[in-house]
């Protein structure tokens, strides 16, 4: 393989730190490979004391597997993620083994048990419990004192009730979870220096794979283990840190600039995958971040085709342009598999996957496969249609006698089974309670003779299930327009129905269709459409890309409020650009369930 000269000066470094600049399609993986060759050939160097870290497991095997094919035979090397690197330190200190190590199904467990003990309100346990999990692997990842620490998901006295539980909980069943990995080892290596020099003496040299990625506390640890030599050989690019949620920052590129002053450096602006268009427009949208590194960006591609903006009146329309480009693109001969089509979050896409469906056109989804009718909202609206078609179920009544609210506590249900009447006669002498019961006791009665889509406009205004959503976004700090776009989506689903039951079959074989994909898309091969958020689509590249919903307050998203957080949106879109080789298709939305939608900044901004 040739290598040019900036790849030519990183290859050939050999001692002490250096930081290899990486932008998209640099050749990064290869640059690594060919200077483990030059270490462990050339050099002589003792493969054993060779540690290289990565992201992901899958990045790590394919790291391992290309270095053997290239090698000729299997070194040792060692290869691994921060976790699986951390928690083999901790396995020879504490004897550990992966048993030790907590699942996500107990983690579940032991979480959704403890919220439930705590008290804490929620709509959702499934939600709720991963909310809560996110925000204490928060804390435990950027070593924040939990007695200084504001939630964001309920009242912090109730989260500090739940943190300090799920840490006893753990420690009762000498389990970890992965953010205990990184706080533990930094602690077992800060007081034990025996602990650190044998590992320092194991590892005198080091590469780190999507050092953008890095948190504050896995640098440090990563700087304890590369003393006193510093053979540290890092490899990343700030303008593709998006993982600001998990403790990453373009911030720690620059420090170690400041910790390494002497640090060799070379950047690779050479891209050898996206087309010159895509490059120049790409690197147009980056440059406005003011917080990067200054680099020159160039395409070694050919020109390509223009890059497909274009508006449509609805996401319906949307989709189906998306399916229909996707079916002629393939009926040309492109492989399913060089197509991908890119979200900013997850619950975007849950009309396209029907489309795909519909169309059986297979497709990869990397995040949990959408389901719209496992949305609490779905099953409120639900709850309703089935207590006025004769449902007397307390866990129905349980779901909407407060949504909105009627003042009714949880003391007034006694036994499985309650209605209207009985509530009515337990809350006697509140006779302003009794009003709003009696007003649901009419709702009721009306929505019984309804079709779905009816029942849902009928119960969002006139019962005033909307206005309750509203006072619960802002409660909440949600985006009101969210929560109603459901409830817009829902009546779409239930328009052909002419009953509660018929609407019922189709949520439920619906259901079913997304379990059988996701079965046979384990044992489909790699033949599929990948449909992903920008967020998964870090590190992979297709011939073609779609992104769709360019619009404002959804990339960039409604909670980007500061300048930080505008330019992690943008290096997010240009994550999601530079995935394709050729094809570049940006859609936007004119309008989203009757509400006016504004295209996003960014597509202006690769425009000028």
């Amino acid at each position: 393989m040739e290598f040019n000269e900036a790849q030519k000066t990183a290859i050939s470094h050999l001692a002490g730190p250096m930081m290899v600049i990486a932008g998209p399609g640099s050749g990064k993986t290869a640059v690594i490979t060919e200077r483990l060759l030059m270490l462990t050939g050339e050099k002589g160097i003792d493969p054993s004391h060779i540690l290289v870290v990565t992201f992901t497991r899958a990045a790590a095997d394919e790291m391992r597997q290309r270095f053997y094919k290239e090698a000729g035979r299997k070194l040792p090397v060692s290869f691994g993620t921060f976790h699986s690197v951390f928690f083999n330190i901790l396995k020879y200190a504490y004897n550990y083994t992966s048993g030790n190590i907590v699942s996500a199904e107990e983690k579940f467990s032991m979480i959704r048990g403890i919220i439930e003990d705590s008290g804490a309100e929620y709509d959702s346990i499934g939600d709720f419990s991963a909310e809560i999990l996110a925000e204490i692997g928060k804390v435990k990842s950027s070593m924040i004192d939990v007695r200084n620490y504001y939630s964001s998901s309920c009242a912090d006295e109730k989260f500090k009730y739940i943190y300090n539980a799920y840490n006893k909980a753990l420690a009762d069943n000498r389990k970890l979870d992965f953010e205990d990995m990184i706080s533990d080892t930094y602690e077992l290596l800060s007081q034990r220096h025996d602990i650190l020099a044998a590992w320092q003496k194991k590892f005198t040299y080091i590469e780190v794979d999507e050092f953008q990625d890095i948190s504050p506390l896995q640098y440090r640890i990563l700087k304890m283990l590369a003393e006193p030599e510093n053979n540290l050989f890092i490899v990343g690019d700030d303008d593709q840190s998006i993982y600001a949620f998990r403790g990453a920052s373009p911030e720690m590129m620059r420090i170690f600039g400041k910790d390494f002053s002497d640090a060799a450096r070379v950047t690779l602006g050479a891209n050898y995958r996206c087309s010159a268009r895509i490059s120049r427009l790409s690197a147009k949208l980056i440059s406005l971040n003011t917080h990067r590194f200054d680099k020159k960006l160039t395409s070694c591609a050919k020109e390509g085709p223009p890059v497909d903006i274009r508006e449509f009146a609805s996401p319906k329309e949307e989709n189906a342009k998306i399916v229909s480009e996707i079916r002629e693109l393939h009926a040309e001969g492109l492989s399913y598999s060089e197509i991908a089509v890119i979200y900013r979050t997850n619950t975007l896409s849950r009309l396209l996957v029907e489309n795909l469906m519909n169309y059986n056109i297979p497709f990869l989804i990397k995040d949990e496969l959408p389901n719209i009718f496992n949305h609490w909202i779905a099953r409120d609206l639900i709850a309703y249609m089935d207590i006025a078609a004769g449902s007397r179920a307390r866990s129905d009544y349980l779901r909407i006698i407060n949504r909105p609210n009627r003042y009714v506590s949880r003391q007034a249900f006694s036994g499985r089974e309650t209605s209207v009447a009985e509530l009515i006669m337990r809350c006697g002498g509140k006779s302003w309670i009794q009003e709003r019961l009696s007003k649901l006791e009419y709702d009721l009665t009306m929505i019984k003779g309804m079709d779905p889509y009816a029942a849902i406009s009928y119960i969002s205004h006139a019962v005033g299930y909307e206005d309750y959503l509203i006072s619960y976004a802002a409660e909440k700090r949600l985006d009101a327009d969210e929560l109603l776009g459901v409830v817009e989506e829902l009546k779409e689903s239930a328009k052909p129905y002419k009953n509660l039951a018929g609407w019922k079959k189709h949520i439920e074989d619906y259901g079913r269709e997304l379990l059988e994909k996701r079965e046979s898309l384990k044992k489909s091969g790699d033949e599929a459409v990948t449909v992903c958020t920008m967020h998964h689509a870090k590190g992979l590249e297709f011939d073609t890309v779609f992104i769709a919903d360019a619009n404002e307050r959804i990339t960039p998203h409604r909670k980007a409020l500061l300048d930080d957080d505008i330019e992690e949106e943008r290096r997010m879109f240009y994550v999601a650009m530079t995935r394709s080789r050729s094809g570049l298709h940006i859609y936007y939305l004119k309008e989203r369930y009757g509400r006016e939608m504004e295209r996003s900044r960014f597509i202006d901004e690769i425009m000028r």
